[in-house]
């Protein structure tokens, strides 16, 4: 839906582009509220993309922090859905 830039944050999410995300099923009606994802696949605008939480988004991102705070990551780009 969109970027967020953010000049002060924690260290662990310096140089990562971080995306405005709104969850939606498989008819692209939102689901959720709109949340923040840290971005490892380069999706633009408008795009569908696969999130995933918690443990799995910090082992998506490549970190030098040991205390990595992402708990949100796009992960892929949807091209379709098929039902």
């Amino acid at each position: 839906m969109g970027s967020v830039v953010a000049t002060q944050k924690d260290r662990s999410l310096v140089g990562r582009k971080l995306m405005i995300v709104q969850p939606v099923d498989s008819e692209g009606k939102p689901t959720k509220s709109e949340e923040v994802a840290a971005d490892t696949v380069g999706a633009g605008i408008g795009e569908y993309v696969l999130l995933v939480r918690g443990a799995g988004a910090r082992r998506a991102t490549v970190s030098q922090v040991q205390n990595d705070v992402n708990d949100c990551s796009i992960v892929g780009i949807i091209d379709r859905f098929d039902k």
